[in-house]
């Protein structure tokens, strides 16, 4: 994903915030734009900044997070939340699902469960940009928020397919054109060997997303050329 992920920090222990600003900073992709310690300061921090993504702890001085939730959703549809918390009661949790927050975090937090929410999140934005219609299976992963990426298209994946590099392949195939892609470009585009790349390619077959032809070029030399398959 080429854009940064603006994040606006929502919690009023310094501390914590901190930890929570690093953490996200450790993750390329993402940018912490603004900390709030009340309800109000991040009401304010909303209308001035407009993040994508909002990380809002429950107890506020001022307010619970969601409350604020329900602020965000009846005047910023765009924005997204994400609950970090040690709050379970079981109104809490209800009104963050059904204000839609992306994911809910019980503290103590751990950087690695930290990582897996935000780049799920990462994930699922890019998926939304860059298709015009998705795949019955990839609307089915948007929902599935604890699978780390890519593994709804990789649960059967077989030994030697990684669903991480999997999904970054995905996103490659999605934007090659009419004239196809090579290993070695694919290799070039994604960032992983070329027979890692031609391993992949060779696996998206079997699974029917994508087919191979031979091209021969101006010197006669066969090149083999992978597409997509359009449903």
């Amino acid at each position: 994903m080429s854009d940064l992920i603006e994040v606006l920090i929502v919690e009023d222990d310094p501390r914590i915030a901190e930890i929570h600003r690093r953490f996200t900073e450790k993750i390329e992709g993402f940018k912490v734009i603004a900390t709030a310690t009340t309800g109000e300061q991040a009401k304010e921090w909303l209308e001035v900044v407009q993040p994508h993504l909002v990380l809002l702890d429950v107890y506020l001085p001022d307010m619970k997070g969601v409350e604020l939730i329900k602020f965000i959703r009846q005047n910023f549809q765009e924005i997204d939340v994400i609950m970090i918390t040690a709050a379970s009661e079981v109104d809490i949790v209800s009104h963050a699902l059904r204000g839609g927050a992306f994911d809910y975090i019980i503290k103590p937090l751990t950087f690695d469960r930290f990582k897996e929410s935000l780049e799920n999140y990462q994930h699922k934005i890019a998926k939304l940009k860059g298709n015009q219609e998705l795949t019955p299976e990839q609307i089915e992963s948007l929902w599935n928020t604890r699978t780390k990426a890519g593994t709804s298209e990789a649960n059967d994946s077989p030994k030697g397919i990684d669903p991480l590099t999997l999904e970054k392949i995905l996103r490659c195939i999605e934007s090659i054109g009419k004239e196809g892609i090579t290993a070695e470009a694919l290799s070039a585009e994604s960032g992983v060997s070329r027979s890692t790349a031609r391993r992949y390619l060779e696996y998206l077959i079997s699974k029917k997303s994508v087919y191979a032809e031979l091209i021969y070029g101006n010197v006669g030399r066969p090149e083999r050329r992978y597409f997509r398959v359009h449903s």
